[in-house]
């Protein structure tokens, strides 16, 4: 039942964030044309469950046009829209507007801004705030995503009352984060982790789509390329339960992934993202149509 496409129309980035789930950088490769964009939507008409298409990346603004006539297209054929961006673009309140303002004219429905330390430090001129407030006097339905530095909290009982620790301020240590951001934190054993916590692996209500055809379930982990087989068709023909990393996912989270492929594995992880995605590295080898594209792993 797929309500949404989200659209990462480049994994080029001007950030290079500690925490990005997929290792966008101003090097990165990888973005749509519009002939592939056409054909996504068409795709995605076709599947009739699909509401919401979202333009996001890396950063999505860096490729404007593209992603103009991508939301053009998008709303003639009836999809509520969404985009997601640093807005590094609003260097002043006549700038933000300047490349605001269309979006507003084409009638999207959800403005994503990222706004965190991670974006812009103290001492920067937040240009995410400048696009919010901007977007507000423009009357765009916007908002603010943030995501602060991991922290320690203070343990919580689990289930079985055992105490374990709580690692606060939103991060989810896949993609870059497993690299620059782990260190010092506490882990559990990787025993406990016998569910994914954040995706619905069995009926996803969203994929991502990367210009590489590659249809992500979570980041990194797909159900097939969309070059190869029409996205219709692959929603359609998608069995979470046989396919060789959603299955053992579902049936008992990273855990069972390990054990299922009898991973070696470290006593403790950060949380459920960072076992997971430690297996999927040693996997991606493996199975390359699954585990894809390689960008997502920091592998170039």
């Amino acid at each position: 039942m797929l309500k949404g496409i989200h659209f990462l129309l480049t994994y080029m980035c001007n950030s290079e964030c500690e925490h990005c789930f997929v290792y966008s950088s101003p090097k990165a490769k990888g973005t749509f044309t519009l002939r592939q964009i056409k054909e996504i939507i068409s795709e995605a008409a076709k599947i009739g469950t699909v509401e919401w298409i979202h333009f996001e990346g890396g950063e999505p603004f860096l490729f404007y046009p593209l992603m103009l006539e991508g939301i053009k297209i998008a709303r003639s054929m009836g999809f509520k829209v969404g985009v997601v961006t640093n807005a590094y673009f609003a260097t002043s309140m006549e700038d933000a507007e300047l490349w605001l303002r269309p979006l507003l004219e084409l009638g999207i429905s959800d403005l994503s801004i990222s706004d965190d330390l991670f974006h812009f430090d103290e001492e920067q001129d937040n240009l995410a705030k400048r696009a919010v407030v901007c977007a507000r006097r423009l009357g765009m339905p916007v908002d603010s995503i943030c995501i602060e530095r991991p922290t320690i909290e203070k343990p919580v009982a689990d289930k079985q009352g055992k105490e374990a620790p709580v690692i606060g301020g939103g991060v989810m240590f896949r993609g870059r984060a497993v690299e620059k951001l782990i260190e010092d934190l506490p882990g559990r054993p990787w025993h406990e982790y016998t569910e994914c916590p954040h995706e619905n692996l069995k009926e996803p209500e969203r994929v991502h789509l990367d210009a590489y055809g590659y249809v992500h379930i979570c980041q990194g982990l797909c159900m097939g390329n969309a070059w190869e087989t029409p996205l219709s068709e692959l929603a359609k023909k998608h069995d979470p339960l046989s396919h060789p990393i959603c299955g053992p996912l579902i049936r008992g989270g990273p855990a069972a992934l390990a054990k299922d492929f009898n991973i070696a594995r470290d006593a403790e992880y950060v949380d459920a993202c960072h076992f997971c995605h430690v297996l999927r590295l040693a996997l991606i080898d493996r199975f390359p149509q699954y585990l894809a594209p390689r960008q997502v792993y920091g592998l170039g």
